[in-house]
């Protein structure tokens, strides 16, 4: 029986660090990414994913360590690394002054898109962008969902085997976000290796696998699943009450409150359960004035084990 060989990875970074002066914007950072899955960079604003977008897009040269994309180095040859991906920033990178179909060419030209299948490739970004009719509109007049989907249908004009989408729905209504998703995933099932940042903790429920990232730094790189089953180190409890921020105040740094945060209409608690039980936290706060409207254990969910995950990690430099 023939060995069958194991597939290279789409991507492949090792220790990977961007400084800026003095500035550690992306501090040793190591991943790679299997062929036709989607990687989700998660964090905060300011928690270094595009730079290491940038980076992989060989519009960043890197201060230290590797990176292959497509079996290319990044930092010895950019350009063919940029004939390999499309690429999808924040702004969506559209002319407003122009239509869709004269975006849709301009992209085409500059993705040296062959003239004789442009037309088919067109047709097809317009359909997924749900811009039929609209050929003819000024970009500037579109919604942020089409505006969205558009400069998607310009970035796989020359259907690209790796797409990089830096805070694609930045700024988009949910039902967009979800459409916009709905594409992602149409096109990874066509083998299409997807990276895709964002600061939405519910995107990365989307994603195959995450990279937890803050300051610069990868916290983690799981699965959804694997991700949520961490042990924490105690029990989360949440607590539903009309002053939160009363609430938090009162409890942050009483015994037996190992984390706490606001999520929404709730606080989180990571609670030592020797020491502190939802009857005690419930008794703590009336005492206080704090009415409790609903208090119980839950499961953790992304949010929780990022904010865990970062107050365990001491910071040390970071950028956008």
């Amino acid at each position: 029986m023939t060995e069958v060989a194991p597939k290279e990875p789409a991507i492949e970074v090792e220790n990977l660090v961007k400084r800026f002066g003095d500035f550690t914007a992306v501090d040793h950072v190591s991943f790679q990414v299997e062929r036709g899955s989607i990687i989700g960079f998660l964090g905060p604003n300011g928690a270094g994913k595009s730079t290491i977008i940038r980076m992989l897009c060989g519009l960043l040269t890197p201060s230290e360590g590797r990176a292959i994309v497509s079996g290319i180095d990044v930092a010895k040859d950019p350009e063919t690394v940029r004939e390999h991906i499309g690429y999808m920033s924040q702004k969506f990178s559209l002319y407003g002054d122009l239509t869709v179909m004269e975006n849709l060419r301009f992209f085409g030209g500059i993705y040296r898109v062959p003239r004789t299948i442009l037309p088919e490739r067109i047709r097809f970004a317009v359909t997924m962008a749900g811009l039929e009719g609209r050929e003819d509109s000024l970009v500037s007049t579109l919604a942020g969902g089409w505006k969205q989907r558009l400069a998607l249908g310009c970035a796989i004009l020359h259907r690209p085997p790796i797409l990089f989408l830096d805070e694609p729905t930045s700024g988009v209504d949910p039902e967009s976000r979800r459409r916009f998703w709905d594409l992602i995933h149409s096109l990874s099932e066509d083998g299409v290796t997807i990276v895709v940042s964002t600061h939405y903790m519910d995107e990365a429920e989307y994603c195959n696998t995450i990279a937890l990232i803050n300051r610069g730094r990868l916290l983690a790189l799981e699965s959804p699943t694997t991700l949520k089953k961490r042990d924490l180190g105690g029990d989360l409890l949440s607590v539903e009450c009309p002053d939160i921020g009363k609430a938090i105040s009162l409890l942050e740094g009483q015994p037996g409150i190992l984390d706490i945060a606001a999520f929404g209409n709730a606080v989180h608690l990571l609670v030592d359960p020797a020491k502190v039980s939802c009857h005690d936290l419930e008794g703590r706060l009336t005492t206080a004035g704090i009415p409790v409207e609903r208090i119980g254990s839950i499961e953790p969910s992304i949010d929780d084990i990022f904010v865990r995950m970062v107050g365990e990690n001491s910071p040390q430099g970071g950028a956008g």
